[in-house]
């Protein structure tokens, strides 16, 4: 008789497919050793096109499960989609903090929000010719109020079989308390994940992966951190990527994106998840 637990399976998904080609190498490099098993893309990025998703699509299918998702992107440096998304700055989409705070002061229209993100499902099937297994949001943007009732409806309408990302974590109170980015997350997918379970729309049901990428941490370290309360079907979040001028151009994020891909594809990622009895397979 065998007493072993069985492995807990996890999501470990690269956002940002789609920002830089340098980003695109890098996840597809990784989903090819079976580092991971899923990435989000941005249709509203810098590096998409049909030679882009046809790379993406030929190692995906190669991967025993891999899953494509659609990471909606609503804020700056990036454009609409549909034409008469409001609020804009200089034609862009608001920046992070001012998205935000547009939010939780009730200044946004989801019917707009909807629009928006049905067009961006759009470009994800004409592009993939199928619509997503799941949709997440770059900077978590899904999670704001206002947005994510848009956000939802969109999903129900235009992809009624993809599940969505909530950024709620399954750790002690301790530990929730010691991470103000983290616990941010906590705070706005409560709401979120009532609204996804009153639509009828599953979820993952627990969150890792956020950090304070200035502080150029160990990765390796973050990554123990990130699945040892990580329950079966639970995601962590990660942004492997290649810096080049167009990463430069486009987002703060760059040189941490080459130590998490140098981490998922080197020697020591497998035996930590062995050690923590967690699967991707």
């Amino acid at each position: 008789m065998n007493d072993a637990a069985p492995p807990r399976r996890i999501w470990l998904c690269a956002d940002d497919y789609g920002l830089a080609e340098g980003v695109n190498r890098a996840i597809r490099d990784l989903i090819s050793r079976g580092r991971l098993n899923a990435t989000s893309v941005m249709v509203v990025g810098a590096a998409i096109g049909r030679d882009e998703v046809a790379e993406l699509q030929a190692v995906a299918a190669a991967s025993p499960r891999c899953a494509i998702g659609l990471h909606a992107t609503l804020t700056a440096p990036f454009r609409p989609l549909s034409m008469y998304f409001r609020p804009l700055h200089g034609g862009l989409f608001l920046p992070f903090p001012a998205m935000l705070r547009s939010g939780l002061l009730r200044r946004l229209d989801p019917d707009l929000i909807e629009d928006e993100l049905l067009a961006q499902l759009a470009a994800f099937k004409e592009l993939f010719g199928r619509a997503p297994d799941f949709v997440d949001g770059h900077q978590h943007v899904q999670l704001f109020p206002q947005v994510r009732d848009g956000f939802l409806a969109a999903v129900k309408a235009a992809a009624p079989g993809a599940w969505v990302r909530q950024g709620g974590r399954n750790a002690p109170l301790a530990k929730r308390l010691g991470a103000p980015k983290a616990l941010v997350l906590d705070v706005l997918s409560a709401q979120f994940r009532r609204r996804a379970t009153a639509a009828g729309i599953p979820f993952n049901p627990a969150f890792a992966g956020a950090y304070d990428f200035t502080k150029s941490p160990d990765f390796g370290e973050l990554m123990r951190q990130f699945i040892t309360d990580m329950p079966d079907g639970g995601l962590v979040m990660c942004h492997p990527g290649f810096v080049d001028d167009t990463l430069r151009s486009l987002d703060p994020l760059t040189t941490q994106r080459e130590a998490e891909h140098a981490y998922l594809a080197g020697d020591q990622f497998p035996p930590l998840l062995a050690a923590n009895n967690v699967t991707m397979g």
